[in-house]
Order: structure tokens, then C-alpha cells, then sequence
């Protein structure tokens, strides 16, 4: 099976023809929160400082029913190009801003969408697919990265270093970079945008934000909520553009000299594709790619807690996380027991798998259909190798994408298959002899995101989380391979593109610095004592 076709496949929207006056979800009084985010039944895709779009109508479908939610205009090239005028113009009032007043501006954003928690949540689960306490979850993650960036926009550093020349000071000096490109996957439409635009905007930069084709009202509805934070500031509101769009319009933004940095969240090989065509310009790239994750249950692992993190790493979002986890490499002491735990944990949600929107579902659909035909060919793939599963395995029948939550057996640990990532709930299920079996098998496939060990020893956990270790970006112990919090960096290594988001220092991917040298002695005198001709 093509490594690459489960993520490319998600890629893929298979749509079936309506009419244009077919009653839509918006019309639907139980949906009555996409009108309180200001979505009509028609809505326009492009953002600039104005609301116009000249491009083709996108339908939003919910993932629940297949039913179409409501549609969207999208961008045409020029459309892109008036967005990325308007934000390099826009930048320049912005910029000068000072960054406690640009985090003000952020901070009254946070504050927004705290005022429309409910329904952007709401929304999310209905477009997106994601339960509404994930779906809300994701808002207050942006939400945040407000506070966050709020707090940044006051301690942005700089620093002096000693001079070795008399009269001279040394200082770094940190500047905004100007415009960047937001390019965002279905998972987290919300909150990826949020990591970048949040800290990007007490940083001094102006984005243009090129969302999902997939999630596209989302998108309306946030920048919605971001526009009337800067126009009750009299900011220009180009400050944060969207233009909705397809490959076409993403290419052009990749291709954009004006955006100094191009964030990309997506699979790795488009994300491959977007980082040598950003650095043929030498423009900036942000790359957050694929990940195939694993937790290692070592001999002496709390079993009730790796199962229930288990449960969510390996179920949660219908597998559909970047960090969800892949692969369970299994101390053999334990593996029949936690595989049999396993089993008994997933049968127990799956009368609870349904529409995300209510209280009793714990796992909603896949996305796409075309998720739902990744999953069945990997299933199906996995039988024909050898592999048993040992768990679900079926497109559930009913209205909506919905699979079961798989576990699957008795592959090699280098099986082409098991190296590869499908965005769906199949877990991978591998014994292993010791740790060090399960930190070769960790870092053998070519993505680097997440990963996590389950174990009491101390010592353990140091040689877990040091240089002979996980080669992941995200080191856990204890607890799921998902869920990160704001603080930290997120982002993992080699094929999951090395790019670092949020928290810690990531916001030094958004300023370029300078090295300043100021000379008050009054005369001139080098580096390194060097002479050149008379005193």
C-alpha cells in the first residue's frame, strides 16, 4: 500500500451534486448557532478589510449525515492577491504599534471568542466531526494562546552582551518579519490558526490564512469574530485575511515572496512539496507534518492508567489527531493482558460512537468518505499481510462516516503498513522484550511527533527522555501521546518537519533578529584587536 495514501486520500472530497435550493442545515432550527456567528446559507470565503469573493461555491458537508451544513464562496487568484496587498499594507500601521498594545488587541480577541465559546464549539463538531467537549476544548486552546501571547507581548526580550571594544555596546534585536502564510488542516481548524495568528500578531507580523476546503465555514466564523476586535480598534483589519481556496490558491501563497514565513500544517508529503518550493524564494517555513506515535508499556506499567490514556490516544477524534497514537509497543511480560484490557475498553465505547454534537458520544465520525475507504483499505491490507484484528474493523452502518475503533495484531513491527500513518482509529498492537527493543521500534519510522512511556522506574524514564531516547519532539511519560498543553512547543522532528508551534520560544519563528553594534567612543576601533593602517 502507497505510504502516502491514507493522508492523501483525506485530500479528497467526494461530493454529490444538490440542488441549490435543497434545504440546508442552516436552515434547520436545531442549528440555530451558525446564524449566531453571523453564517447565512451562501457566505463569502475572502477577507481583505472587506468581505468579497470571486471564486467557486464550496458546500460544507457534516460529517454526521453527509448533509450539507451551508455553502461558501471561495477565492479566485486575484482574490489571493488582494488579500496579501492588503495585509503587506496593513502591516505597516501594525508594526508600529507597540507590542504591549499589539497584546491588548490579542487579549480583546481571547475575550471574543470566550463570548462565543458555545457555538464556535458547536460548529466545529459539526463540521470538523469532533465531539463538542473536544470541539469546545480546541476554542479555549486559542483562547489560550490569547493569554499567552498577552502575557509574551510584554517580555519580548532583547538583549546586550558585553563589548570587547571600549565605548562600543552589543545588542540582539528582535523584529517583526511582516506578512506569513497560515495554511491549516481539517483537524484543528480553530486552533492551529490560533497558535500561529495569536503569538504572530504581538510579534508585529500580518497574515493571510488559507484554511481546509473542508472546514471552510469555520474559518468564516473565526475571522468573523477577529475582524470586529480590529475594527472596534480602529485597526486595519486586513491585519488577519483569509482567502478560502484550493490548490491553487495554496500553491500561489507557497510560491508568495511577500509572506517572509509559510506556515504549513498538513501530511508529509505535501509538506515536503511546500518547504523546498518556500525555500527556493529563502523564505521561512513552519512545517507541522504526519505522525506515526507509539506508547511503550513497559513490564512495570499502572496498567489502569495506560488504559485509560490508551483509550483516548488511540480512539479519541476517531484517530484523526496528528498525535493520536499508532503503535503499542507491549513489554511481552504484559502484552496478552493489555491487548485482552484493551479489547473490553474499545467494546465499551462503541455504543457511544455518533453525532458529536451530543452529551453521550465519546468518538464521532471520520471526516471524508474518503477517510472511511483509507480506513477499510488499510484493514483490509493488514488482513492480507497476516495481521488479526483483534477489534472492529467495519464501516458502522448508518447515516454518517463512521468506522469502529480497530486493533490490530500479529504484524511485524517494520511492516510497511505499520510504518505508515492512516488518519483513522487502528491501533498497532507489538510485543517487545525491553525498552531498549521499544525505543528502536519508536524511532524507526520516518516521523518524529509525539510518543510517550508508561513505566514506574525512574531510571527508565531518564533514558527515555534522553540522548539514546525517543527522537520524538514530544517526550510524555505517563500520559497520552495527545492533548498538549499551550506552554510547551509543539511540533516533532525528521519527517514531521522540525517546525515548533505555541509555547517556549516558538515565537521566534515569526521575528527575524538582528545583531546591532553601536560605536559612542567617538573613534573606530575593530574586532580582534585588528590594526588597518595608521591610528
Amino acid at each position: 500500500m502507497n505510504r502516502v495514501l491514507c493522508r492523501s486520500l483525506l485530500n479528497i472530497r467526494i461530493r454529490v451534486p444538490m440542488a441549490r435550493n435543497a434545504s440546508y442545515l442552516i436552515e434547520d432550527p436545531k442549528y440555530s448557532f451558525l446564524k449566531d456567528l453571523g453564517l447565512e446559507k451562501t457566505n463569502v470565503g475572502v477577507f481583505n478589510g472587506k468581505w468579497q469573493a470571486n471564486g467557486q461555491i464550496i458546500q460544507s458537508f457534516s460529517p454526521a449525515n453527509g448533509k450539507v451544513i451551508a455553502e461558501v464562496q471561495a477565492g479566485s487568484s486575484s482574490d489571493y492577491e488582494g488579500c496579501a496587498k492588503a495585509a503587506e499594507d496593513a502591516w505597516h500601521a501594525w508594526a508600529e504599534l507597540p507590542a504591549p498594545a499589539r497584546g491588548e488587541v490579542v487579549r480583546q480577541i481571547g475575550d471574543a471568542l470566550r463570548e462565543k465559546l458555545q457555538p464556535l464549539g458547536q460548529l466545529v463538531s459539526l463540521e470538523m466531526g469532533k465531539i463538542l467537549p473536544e470541539a469546545i476544548g480546541e476554542v479555549v486552546e486559542y483562547i489560550h494562546v490569547c493569554d499567552l501571547a498577552l502575557g509574551l507581548s510584554r517580555t519580548l526580550p532583547g538583549t546586550i552582551f558585553p563589548s570587547e571594544r571600549p565605548g562600543h555596546v552589543l545588542i540582539e534585536k528582535w523584529n517583526p518579519l511582516g506578512a506569513i502564510g497560515i495554511i491549516t488542516a481539517f483537524n484543528f481548524p480553530v486552533a492551529v490558526f490560533g497558535w500561529n495568528s495569536a503569538i504572530a500578531m504581538v510579534c508585529g507580523d500580518v497574515s493571510v490564512w488559507k484554511p481546509s476546503e473542508t472546514t471552510p465555514l469555520i474559518s468564516v466564523a473565526v475571522t468573523k469574530i477577529v475582524e470586529s476586535v480590529l475594527v472596534k480598534n480602529n485597526i486595519p483589519a486586513a491585519v488577519a485575511s483569509l482567502c478560502v481556496g484550493g490548490k491553487d490558491v495554496g500553491e500561489q501563497l507557497v510560491k508568495d515572496p511577500r509572506m517572509k514565513l509559510v506556515s504549513f500544517t498538513g501530511s508529509t508529503a505535501v509538506g515536503q512539496q511546500v518547504g523546498v518550493e518556500v525555500q527556493k524564494r529563502f523564505g521561512r517555513h513552519l512545517l507541522e507534518l504526519g505522525g506515526n506515535n507509539a506508547i511503550i508499556v513497559n513490564s512495570d506499567a499502572n496498567l489502569d492508567l495506560l488504559l485509560n490514556a490508551a483509550l483516548f490516544a488511540c480512539a479519541g477524534t476517531a484517530g484523526q489527531r496528528c498525535t493520536t497514537t499508532r503503535r503499542l509497543l507491549i513489554h511481552k511480560k504484559v502484552y496478552g493482558e493489555v491487548v485482552s484490557k484493551l479489547k473490553k475498553a474499545f467494546a465499551g465505547v462503541v455504543s457511544r460512537i455518533g453525532d458529536p454534537l451530543l452529551n453521550e458520544t465519546l468518538i464521532g465520525p471520520l471526516h471524508t468518505p474518503a477517510a472511511v475507504e483509507a480506513y477499510k483499505k488499510t484493514v483490509e491490507e493488514a488482513k492480507k499481510q497476516g495481521g488479526t484484528v483483534e477489534f472492529g474493523g467495519k464501516v458502522m452502518e448508518r447515516e454518517g462516516y463512521f468506522v469502529e475503533p480497530t486493533i490490530i495484531t500479529g504484524l511485524p513491527h517494520d511492516s510497511p503498513l505499520v510504518k505508515t500513518e492512516c488518519f483513522a482509529p487502528i491501533v498497532y498492537c507489538l510485543e517487545i522484550p525491553d525498552l531498549d527493543t521499544g525505543i528502536k521500534y519508536n524511532n524507526e519510522v520516518e516521523q518524529g511527533l509525539s510518543s510517550s512511556l508508561f513505566t514506574e522506574n525512574l531510571a527508565d524514564i531518564f533514558k527515555w527522555i534522553g540522548p539514546h531516547g525517543s527522537d520524538c519532539g514530544i517526550v510524555n511519560v505517563n500520559i497520552p501521546t495527545n492533548g498538549a498543553e499551550v506552554g510547551g512547543a509543539f511540533g516533532g522532528e525528521k519527517a514531521t518537519g522540525g517546525g515548533r508551534e505555541c509555547g517556549s520560544d516558538s515565537w521566534k519563528n515569526y521575528m527575524r533578529r538582528s545583531t546591532v553594534t553601536i560605536n559612542y567612543s567617538g573613534t573606530i576601533k575593530l574586532a580582534q584587536n585588528i590594526k588597518f593602517g595608521d591610528e
